[in-house]
This record gives structure tokens, sequence and C-alpha cells, in this order.
């Protein structure tokens, strides 16, 4: 179990420092911050976390920067889930809601046929295609 709380965590913290530099994080902010802040003034949490989002999109590249704020976001999602181990369903829930949908890959078959040996007196012809979702 602490494996996956410890999973959780930092993608988590991975997933919410990538969001901070889109349009997603407004909404994601609010949300995160009732999360964070139970027991403690959500504008207060929001204000915090809009702090860590100014370093976040000042960064410009420097990769060292951005971990230090993914390891502050990573320690205060460790400590909500250790105070509180039921918000690990919320924060699952949300980060679900939140992270970018992946495409389905696309499984194409090709199919050749070859005549060997044979003498074919007219035409022929093959067709379809087998196209499937994952």
């Amino acid at each position: 179990m602490e494996a996956e709380i410890t999973q959780l965590v930092t993608t988590g913290a991975t997933t919410v420092v990538g969001l901070m530099a889109t349009e997603a994080w407004t909404q994601l902010r609010s949300r995160l911050a009732g999360l964070l802040g139970r027991g403690r003034d959500a504008e207060e949490v929001s204000a915090e976390l809009e702090e860590i989002r100014v370093e976040v999109v000042r960064a410009d590249g420097d990769t060292a920067l951005v971990d230090d704020q993914t390891a502050e976001v990573r320690n205060r999602l460790r400590r909500l889930l250790r105070q509180d181990p039921q918000a690990a369903r919320e924060l699952s829930d949300l980060l679900e809601e939140f992270t970018p949908k992946q495409p389905q890959p696309i499984e194409v078959h090709h199919t050749v046929n070859t005549v060997h040996d044979t003498t074919v007196h007219g035409t022929v012809i093959q067709t379809g295609a087998q196209i499937r979702r994952q």
C-alpha cells in the first residue's frame, strides 16, 4: 500500500506542476487548494500554490527550479495523505480528470498475397483493411 501512495504522490506532484503552465491550472488550483487546505483557509492555500506556479513559469527551462517546486508539491501531497488517507481517492480522481488523455494506439494489419508458379488469365484483385483500436 505504501508503494501505491508513493506512486500517487510522485505522479500527482509531477502532473500538478506540469499543469501549472497550462490553462487547466485555473480550474485545478481551487480544487487542489480545497483538497490540500483541509482545516485551513482555501484562499491562503491557493495563494501558496500560485507562488509555486509563478516559480515554475519563471523557470524557463531551468529543470533544477522545476524539480524544487515539484518536490514542494510532492511533500504537501505526502503530508496530506499521511494526515488523511481517504484523500488518496480524491487526489486520484482529480488527477484522472485533469491528466491529458493519451490517444489510443491504432493497430493496422497489412495482408500481402503473392502468386508463384502459376498463370493468371484475368484480373486478380484483393482489397480490404483491418484497423483495430486498442
